[in-house]
């Protein structure tokens, strides 16, 4: 019976052990100003190092009034247990918080930054809309008025074409008619002509026939 309570006790000494190590615990050193770390569990021990308030600590063997610990530069010694805690010290807490408020105005200043240039891009885009929009407008009433124009230049072009048609047709009618006058006209000339000519020729031979007639009697 002896024999199993002491396999019990030293399997349970043995998970004990080896579970802490696996877990790897970790402490920090409470609001005190220095804590020693010693070589073994008792201030008769040598002091190893001194570690600092809110420095944080990992747990190796954990214990009622000492607990062995390992430092971040892997040197391993006791301190006492009253001193750690599980949570980092206040003045730990404070320089977090104050490095993470820190980093957060930085981050509000620059966004604070890119949000004012952000507004002064917007600014300026607005600026080149309306000025977009006016130019648009612009080019939109003389377009209108170049698409009122093209259509009055396009009824004025038939009508000046047909016109145009119409004016040919005439002059090339009245060429023909002045053709068919002149023409009328030179053969009237040359029956006026002819006419006179005849006339004049009848009135010569007819005066010439009369003054022999005159002539005979005289010679009888």
């Amino acid at each position: 019976m002896k024999m199993q309570l002491k396999r019990i006790m030293f399997i349970g000494f043995f998970l004990t052990f080896f579970s802490a190590t696996a877990l790897a615990e970790r402490m920090y050193v409470t609001d005190v100003i220095k804590l020693t770390l010693r070589s073994g569990p008792s201030t008769e021990y040598k002091i190893l190092a001194v570690v600092e308030s809110g420095q944080a600590l990992e747990v190796v063997e954990p214990g009622e009034d000492w607990t062995l610990v390992r430092l971040a530069n892997e040197k391993e010694g006791y301190v006492l247990t009253r001193y750690l805690i599980p949570e980092p010290t206040n003045s730990v807490r404070l320089e977090q918080l104050q490095t993470k408020h820190k980093a957060l105005t930085e981050q509000a200043a620059t966004l604070l930054d890119e949000n004012t240039t952000l507004r002064e891009e917007n600014k300026q885009l607005k600026s080149t809309l309306e000025s977009t929009e006016k130019s648009f407008k612009e080019l939109d009433g003389d377009y209108k008025e170049l698409k009122a124009g093209s259509a009055e230049f396009l009824t004025l072009k038939t009508k000046y074409k047909k016109v145009s048609e119409q004016l040919a047709e005439q002059t090339k009618k009245a060429d023909k008619l002045d053709k068919e006058l002149s023409k009328i006209e030179l053969n009237q000339y040359i029956k006026w002509f002819l006419a006179g000519s005849g006339v004049l020729l009848v009135g010569f031979i007819v005066g010439f026939s009369a003054k022999r007639q005159r002539r005979r009697p005289s010679l009888l």
